[in-house]
């Protein structure tokens, strides 16, 4: 199973557009997206083709492969609009010789660890900064912004596939990797 990993979209229209060219492009079974999907929040500029209405309309194609969590700029309204569950506040991958704690990151994150144990992998969004550091026996992970990348980063994505996270630019090009 192939998984397509994303987070903080903000409702660009644009970066929605071609993040779900690349879901297809990948041929991904499944989409995990972390949080901050419609609203682009107080401390952000507007996005580029700022339009959450289109957002809705072209993640509603995905909804039945889309795994959500909640960031800090969703809320019960979003759920209202979006046929797929965006209100969890973590989700758990077996990836077995690993679990994946899935979050947006405001809640958990390096700062507050969730109930992990050693060798666990914590996968986060909200600081817009692609990531992967192994410290204090945990691996962090982000795969950055889909759409309001932070401290000179790219937009970009990751995928999951066969114990191997890949980092890619949001044009498909692997620029990180980990193994499992």
């Amino acid at each position: 199973m192939k998984w397509f990993i994303a987070s903080d979209i903000h409702g660009s229209a644009c970066c929605c557009k071609a993040m779900l060219e690349r879901v297809e492009a990948e041929n991904a079974d499944r989409i995990l997206l972390l949080g901050d999907i419609l609203y682009h929040g107080p401390r952000n500029d507007l996005p580029e083709e700022y339009a959450p209405k289109k957002v809705i309309e072209m993640l509603s194609q995905f909804k039945d492969r889309i795994l959500s969590v909640r960031g800090n700029c969703d809320c019960e309204v979003d759920q209202m609009v979006l046929p797929f569950p965006v209100l969890a506040e973590y989700a758990l991958l077996d990836l077995g010789s690993r679990l994946v704690f899935a979050t947006h990151g405001h809640l958990y994150n390096e700062e507050k660890l969730p109930p992990l144990g050693y060798g666990n992998i914590l996968l986060c969004g909200h600081t817009h900064v692609p990531r992967c550091e192994e410290k204090s026996g945990f691996v962090f992970m982000n795969p950055g912004s889909v759409s309001i990348p932070k401290e000179n980063s790219d937009r970009g994505y990751m995928t999951l596939e066969n114990g191997a996270f890949l980092w890619k630019r949001l044009g498909g090009e692997v620029y990180n990797e980990f193994r499992i």
